[in-house]
């Protein structure tokens, strides 16, 4: 990972006064927004700043627990000394790392049963974690039904719309695609486990497995040199 990305800066805007993060990879995106920051994007930059409307003194804490929680996981980060601290809080794992175990799992499944092991815990009907991720969408619709804003109640028809539409579409789909892999009893062609035996009608005598060889590289032809100009 190049260095640039392993390093912040954590700090207030002489012209805004807002308290601003910038720099950083994904995990420090993520680590920023776990401590309240909110992303901004632009066209050449994302960066982070302090919610609207807290007091100095909340964004003072803000901004130091963004720090601590940098620095205890290895970044680098230049801050103002009102946001220094040598606090190091402990670390857990976030809740989308472990669902993202399961792609670790798919991508050394040798069989299709496997895939479709995986597949179910998406989508059963009462545990599942599509299912799950729909109750937090209808919780959250519910909360916004009585917030009084004036875009509250567009915000929570949008969410039930996402939790009864579209992710009712992802979860029919991954169904028919969790159960044609539990149909199929089959094992992955390019994952089989390798036993060192040579089948009796092998052909090249110094091969030493049965394992299919690998695909061949299919040549890129040289790019044509464009003619003169008439």
């Amino acid at each position: 990972m190049p260095l640039a990305d392993r390093a912040l800066t954590i700090r207030r805007d002489p012209h805004s006064e807002e308290v601003l993060g910038r720099g950083g990879d994904p995990e420090a995106h993520s680590v920023l927004q776990r401590a309240g920051f909110v992303p901004v994007h632009r066209l050449h930059e994302t960066y982070h700043r302090a919610p609207a409307g807290l007091a100095q003194d909340e964004e003072n804490r803000l901004a130091t627990e963004a720090v601590a929680r940098l620095r205890a996981v290895g970044y680098q980060v230049d801050c103002d000394p009102s946001f220094d601290t040598d606090r190091r809080p402990a670390q857990y794992e976030p809740l989308g790392a472990s669902v993202a175990q399961l792609a670790d799992r798919i991508r050394q499944a040798t069989t299709t049963e496997e895939v479709a092991e995986i597949l179910t815990e998406l989508t059963a009907p009462c545990d599942g974690i599509l299912d799950a991720v729909g109750q937090v969408l209808t919780a959250a619709a519910e909360f916004h039904d009585d917030l009084g804003a004036s875009t509250a109640l567009y915000t929570a028809r949008r969410l039930r719309y996402l939790a009864e539409e579209r992710l009712a579409v992802v979860r029919t789909d991954l169904v028919h695609m969790r159960n044609d892999l539990a149909d199929r009893h089959a094992p992955h062609p390019g994952r089989v486990a390798c036993t060192q035996e040579v089948p009796a009608d092998e052909r090249e005598r110094s091969t030493v497995c049965a394992c299919p060889p690998p695909p061949r590289a299919i040549p890129v032809p040289p790019p044509v040199a464009a003619g003169p100009r008439r």
